[in-house]
């Protein structure tokens, strides 16, 4: 079975469509997969690393802040679609599966009109421009959230939830040993908190932990700060005499800060959801307020409205987020119920990438 992969841009594209291969995988030893990305190269790194081999694609995507930039789209498009119809030819792909981000579009589109069954999977609750472009062609579309609106017919979607890496469903190390790994090892009785600004970094919640990092050395806490590679220099040169403090500018092996956490604070992409949730991690939410049609606060909405978690907006964490951390450690009953009223989100996604794979491989029978 050989099966071409769409995926590119942020993290929240690119690991899932490694979970969703991972997933074929284990139901499919000896299945052969091709990844398809874009110039870029920033989803490179993360597909090699588990395992698959990728080409790239010129596909780019709108700037929606410039109309000249986007004048060469087009001839960029054609281009791609060339470029996706010549790796089809050659890879002979008996499924195709996209999961967001440009190169999804010309991948799947050429896939599409050569009736190779496909699938896309789309992890926001506000589905993303180019899945919806390709709903109206792909055979079928699984959702990270029920309800999500998609110009096509209702028949093909389905609600799978968000397949995780396995190697976060399937980490066994515990809490100490994950402390010791970020050198905590002498502090093991404190409290560990894990702040993520997802994978491009978040200023206001940096901004937000340095205006308030002298309250945060009297809480008796240790905390794991992952900034983003754009923030990261300025804030460890800050924080280089706060040694309670480890700051990453990125981390390819997250299960590590998850065992090692005690309560997170995350932005609000699908993706980091779904890995709280399968964790099963008390979580403060503060969703971006740039991102398009607002989807991370709608993403955090079902879990804040169920009492999963706890929501600040980007306005308000520069004065009620620090607050909110300190009542959350020091409300243990808080936080157990914010755990179990995650429990239903839990189950959707711990399951997800089974779900996805079984559907694919569905795909591929029916074809047969």
């Amino acid at each position: 079975m050989r099966i071409l992969v769409g995926c590119g841009g942020t993290g929240g594209h690119i690991y899932p469509a490694i979970a969703i291969a991972d997933g074929i995988k284990k139901q499919v030893p000896d299945a052969v997969f091709l990844f398809v990305g874009t110039k870029k190269n920033r989803e490179v790194g993360s597909v090699v690393a588990a395992g698959y081999p990728i080409v790239r694609i010129s596909i780019k995507g709108l700037v929606r802040s410039s109309i000249i930039k986007n004048l060469l789209i087009p001839f960029i498009l054609l281009k791609s679609l060339y470029q996706a119809r010549r790796i089809i030819k050659s890879f002979k792909p008996d499924l195709v599966i996209g999961t967001g981000g440009y190169a999804s579009f010309p991948t799947l589109f050429v896939a599409a009109m050569q009736k190779i069954p496909t699938l896309i999977q789309e992890q926001n609750s506000v589905a993303g421009l180019t899945n919806r472009l390709l709903s109206r062609w792909v055979v079928k579309v699984c959702t990270g959230y029920p309800d999500v609106i998609f110009p096509c017919a209702k028949e093909k979607i389905v609600y799978t939830g968000n397949p995780i890496r396995s190697s976060l469903c399937t980490f066994q190390e515990d809490r100490m040993d994950a402390l010791e790994y970020f050198s905590f090892s002498a502090f093991q009785n404190k409290k560990c908190l894990l702040v993520v600004g997802g994978s491009g970094g978040a200023n206001i919640l940096n901004t937000t932990m340095l205006e308030w990092k002298d309250h945060l050395s009297n809480l008796d806490i240790q905390i794991i700060w992952i900034t983003g590679k754009r923030y990261f220099e300025p804030i460890k040169k800050a924080m280089n005499d706060y040694g309670y403090i480890k700051c990453y500018p990125y981390l390819s092996n997250m299960e590590m800060a998850y065992a090692a956490a005690d309560i997170v604070v995350s932005r609000a992409g699908a993706l980091s959801i779904a890995e709280l949730c399968v964790w099963r991690k008390p979580t403060i939410l503060v969703p971006s307020s740039n991102v398009v049609e607002d989807h991370q606060t709608k993403n955090s909405l079902p879990l804040a409205h169920d009492g999963a978690v706890i929501l600040i907006t980007d306005q308000e964490c520069p004065f009620l987020l620090i607050p909110k951390i300190v009542e959350l450690f020091n409300d243990e009953a808080q936080q157990l119920k914010l755990v179990k009223q995650m429990e239903p989100f839990t189950a959707s996604h711990a399951n997800a990438q089974d779900k996805v794979a079984g559907l694919a491989l569905d795909l591929v029978k029916l074809n047969r």
